[in-house]
């Protein structure tokens, strides 16, 4: 524990300054704002929740505070991100600056560090004992496995240098499948104590570095794993800063989604080996076939019922999977210790536990008759493979919603910060709010355990860019986009000279559109799968003239400031695909329980997804251009204005001369700019 006291310390604006200062940037009122209600928000021991705009500065905003209150008390801050991106932005070029920034003020210089899950670092006992699983002919064609020899070998060089194991350092990176077979889950691990490696694992070396540090920074993913786990696995902390707030109930389900398949049944057979009697080996190999005719037969989509036969065959996988988990003896202690055989038998016992857990799990669902009263959502999908054609097809089950969890493990146990760029669903934070397990909020309700704060943005936004909504187009069907959005999409992309995003809600639309406009424009278009998607986005920023189409990722991780992106054009309304069984099911309770589920979910998913596209517009000081909605609804339909106000205030139109005049002005030569950022 420090024995600096609040007075000895500089307050929060003031080392703000300090940073801002010594880091070449500039006051932002915002950012100001921001800081100052996360240090009283941390003083009060009450949650916030901030709203700020892109170019507000946030990071600093909460990390100032953070990194105050860490030295002030000695206690550890998280700082909890959904992407790698930010990970990346906080710990190699945010935190270091900001360290050595604050270092004086403070009076020594704050620590930090990076935790990931397990799977995400090298095993050693795995890559070095031989204990990695050999794929199977029969799961991986030819030349899969002769990539995964390669990436092996190529990680196996990797080994000898790195100082951090940590999968994001691999560059080149290598694909799921391969990183598996050299690292483990924190269930498959068999315990530094255990492991001939232990003193040299890197998930060890980055949990210690984390006990140590002042700001920890880790992922929702390991957030929710933490508060699942009986095990503690992050550091002591009493505050907690969630940034990309928007995204962590998707992360958190995620986390707690479960699958079920044959394929996952014969793995776990193949996995627990000769460490099961040949006579359990085959009835669980039965057990899987009959697993596989289930799903085979069963109509794809949510199980409100088991199918005919389903309780017998799942029943029945349950015990076969019981009795080959306790025929994986545990390790003789009269014997020396074996590394290789302890980790070959620590992987099968977590294999089997898990799949039998997840079997148990989708059972007891159903002990439930009423479905209305049922916490756990369960359905049959089937993919497509990627060669051959195939199809494979697998059971899921996943959480109806996670507020529960949430405000018991995270809420309860820590000061919560929530912060993103879009958090305001209708003009106000409730709506997200609800789904962290927060009660709604009224402003001036000083007892509320909440606040909600919006710090806007440095941005003019009336004056830097137009919303224009194509209200004569007629509302956009299922089978692509019609001949006149084509049109009307050609007309503006013109009138940009290229320089477009196009959003649009499925791949195959953005095909569609890219393939039809590729004939008629003089210009590049790319569209996502192509190519890597980073790849991509470098091309279109590097090109002026060059559009770019994609779906989902492009939505929320496109950072293209300048000229190369004025017009974001947006396909349709992104309403959940109405198929989506665990949306569906959580529409349905929310009219279930008297609320209107259409708008606390379709609509606040589509608004908080309208806002993340409608984001990629404006990146910096200077961007101007125009946001392009090509469906109709968002001005014709009564939910519009619901989804309109989580929209920035952008200049409102509904007249197409007018946006293509904006464009053409917009497009024409300009001498270049001196960047003041």
């Amino acid at each position: 524990m420090s024995e600096r006291t609040e007075s000895t310390l500089p307050d929060v604006p003031a080392l703000l300054e300090a940073a801002v200062s010594a880091l070449g940037g500039s006051r932002r009122d915002g950012q100001l704002t921001m800081a100052s209600a996360v240090a009283e928000a941390i003083d009060d021991e009450r949650h916030l929740a901030v709203q700020a705009g892109t170019g507000t500065g946030k990071s600093l905003a909460y990390l100032v505070p953070a990194v105050r209150h860490a030295v002030e008390t000695g206690d550890t801050v998280v700082v909890s991100t959904a992407t790698i991106a930010l990970q990346r932005q906080l710990t190699e070029r945010d935190l270091p600056r900001l360290s050595g920034a604050l270092a004086g003020p403070v009076g020594r210089e704050p620590s930090f560090a990076i935790l990931k899950g397990r799977a995400n670092y090298l095993c050693l006992n795995k890559i070095h004992s031989g204990a990695a699983e050999e794929p199977e002919e029969g799961m991986f064609d030819a030349f899969e496995l002769s990539r995964m020899g390669r990436d092996i070998k190529r990680i196996r060089e990797w080994a000898s240098e790195t100082e951090t194991g940590d999968r994001d350092d691999l560059n080149p990176g290598v694909d799921g499948k391969s990183w598996r077979q050299v690292s483990v889950s924190s269930r498959e691990c068999i315990g530094a104590s255990a492991c001939e490696f232990g003193e040299d694992c890197f998930a060890e070396a980055a949990r210690r570095r984390a006990a140590q540090a002042d700001v920890v920074v880790t992922n929702h993913a390991m957030l929710a794993i933490d508060a699942m786990s009986p095990a503690t696995i992050l550091p002591e902390h009493d505050v907690v800063v969630i940034d990309e707030a928007h995204e962590l109930v998707d992360r958190i389900t995620s986390v707690s989604t479960e699958e079920l398949s044959a394929a996952g049944v014969s793995y776990v057979s193949r996995r627990a080996g000769k460490l099961i009697s040949t006579e359990t080996a085959e009835t669980l190999a039965g057990a899987a076939q009959q697993l596989e005719l289930l799903l085979d037969d069963a109509r794809v989509g949510e199980w409100l019922r088991l199918p005919a036969g389903a309780a017998e065959v799942l029943a029945s996988l349950r015990d076969r999977l019981w009795e080959a988990r306790t025929e994986i003896a545990p390790t003789d202690k009269s014997q020396p210790a074996d590394a290789d055989a302890a980790a070959s038998r620590q992987m099968a016992i977590s294999a089997t536990e898990n799949l039998h857990d997840t079997v148990v799990r989708i059972l007891t669902v159903f002990t439930e008759p009423d479905p209305a009263k049922r916490r756990d959502v369960i359905w049959l999908s089937e993919e497509r493979l990627p060669r051959g054609g195939a199809t494979r097809r697998a059971l899921f089950i996943a959480p109806l919603n996670v507020a529960g969890l949430l405000r018991t493990s995270l809420f309860e146990n820590a000061t919560v910060i929530l912060t993103s760029a879009t958090l305001t669903i209708g003009g106000n934070f409730n709506a997200l709010a609800r789904t962290w397990g927060l009660p709604a909020h009224t402003e001036g309700d000083d007892d509320a355990t909440w606040r909600g704060l919006d710090v806007g943005s440095p941005f003019d936004y009336p004056r830097s860019a137009i919303l224009y909504v194509a209200k004569k187009l007629p509302a956009p069907g299922r089978d692509g986009p019609a001949e006149a959005t084509l049109d009307e999409m050609a007309d503006l992309i013109n009138a940009a000279g290229g320089r477009s995003l196009g959003l649009f809600s499925s791949m195959r639309a953005a095909k569609q559109a890219a393939e039809a406009l590729r004939e008629r424009l003089g210009m590049p278009i790319l569209c996502q799968g192509d190519d890597t998607t980073s790849s991509l986005i470098e091309k279109f920023a590097a090109d002026e003239p060059t559009c770019l189409f994609g779906t989902l990722s492009l939505w929320q991780g496109v950072d293209v400031p300048g000229r190369s992106l004025s017009l974001v054009l947006i396909d349709r309304i992104p309403f959940p695909r109405p198929d989506d069984p665990l949306l569906a099911a959580r529409q349905r309770d929310v009219d279930a329980h008297g609320g209107n589920g259409f708008l606390t979910v379709s609509a606040n998913h589509a608004a908080l997804l309208l806002a993340q596209g409608a984001g990629r517009l404006l990146r910096a000081d200077g961007d101007r251009g125009v946001v392009a909605v090509l469906d109709s609804r968002l001005v014709t339909a009564r939910y519009g204005g619901y989804l309109v106000a989580g929209l920035p205030p952008f200049w409102r139109t509904v007249d197409p001369a007018v946006v293509r005049s904006a464009l053409r002005r917009l497009s024409a030569p300009e001498p270049p700019r001196r960047d003041h950022s």
